[in-house]
């Protein structure tokens, strides 16, 4: 027999900020109050789930770490959030940063319109927008830049050998997500291309966190410098002329804290309760 609930949740894909708990929306925060599941990421803080998903609400953990330890395969994400809506609930999935900047909103999205599942998408503030904010680096700053480009080199072959030229000549300001680990390719490939030597490169770990640490070098000073430099997760790397702009404007005085803000996916615990959330699901829907 099929429950009379059936279609009538709803998922809203939300996005939490980028680390600081106090940058999450107010329409977040709210949804999150009525929230009756959230399919939380792992670079969204703890204290937004502590100040605004109510007890009564079950938190399901769907972290990705890429090439760093387990990470919760997007086809159990898109299993579960189909699965709850189906059985009437309204959840909440809530995503680090910007729910469409680099997230894997359009698989979520064609599950949920394959299945009919009344959505709505809410933004947030962006790993780019909180770290130019946190380190006062103006990305578009008036006579250094009138553009921004985001980017990622998650792995070594995302950009073609043209476009690293281009990127290489134009004046926009370069962000980079997700690139810290292949970092040494962007930078090699931007020098290659005889990339302007007044355009530097910022490493922001963390940013708009306790444990925020902001790194600048030359792109040719790089070797000397930060070559082969491990950092924390998440990590936004910013390359032009208004990373000039730090130094004069930076306002975060103290220093950071050690250590990692967002804790590391935990592995197999993990993957078992992915399992038990969408086996219940499922039995609640038949």
């Amino acid at each position: 027999m099929t429950s009379n609930k059936q279609n009538k949740g709803k998922v809203i894909l939300a996005g939490a900020g980028c680390g600081d708990p106090e940058l999450v929306t107010v329409k977040a925060a709210r949804y999150l109050q009525q929230a009756e599941v959230v399919l939380t990421d792992r670079l969204v803080s703890k204290d937004i789930l502590a100040a605004y998903v109510s007890s009564n609400a079950e938190i399901i953990y769907v972290g990705k770490q890429c090439r760093r330890g387990f990470s919760t395969p997007q086809q159990a994400i898109n299993e579960l959030m189909v699965q709850f809506a189906k059985e009437g609930k309204l959840v909440v999935r809530l995503k680090g940063g910007d729910a469409s900047v680099f997230s894997n909103i359009l698989d979520e999205l064609e599950a949920l319109v394959s299945n009919n599942i009344p959505y709505e998408i809410i933004p947030g503030v962006s790993a780019a927008m909180g770290a130019a904010a946190s380190t006062g680096i103006p990305l578009t700053a008036r006579g250094y830049s009138t553009a921004v480009r985001l980017l990622t080199l998650y792995k070594s072959d995302v950009v073609t050998e043209a476009y690293w030229k281009e990127l290489a000549q134009t004046d926009d300001t370069l962000v980079f997500y997700m690139s810290s680990e292949t970092l040494d390719d962007v930078v090699n490939n931007l020098v290659k291309n005889k990339i302007s030597q007044d355009k530097l490169l910022a490493v922001v770990e963390q940013a708009t966190t306790p444990f925020q640490k902001v790194h600048i070098a030359s792109l040719y000073g790089y070797e000397n410098t930060l070559r082969d430099k491990v950092y924390a997760s998440p990590t936004l790397v910013i390359i032009g002329k208004v990373v000039a702009l730090h130094e004069r404007f930076k306002w975060l005085k103290s220093e950071a804290l050690e250590g990692e803000y967002f804790k590391p996916v935990a592995d197999i615990q993990f993957e078992k309760l992915i399992e038990t959330s969408l086996t219940k699901a499922s039995k609640s829907i038949v």
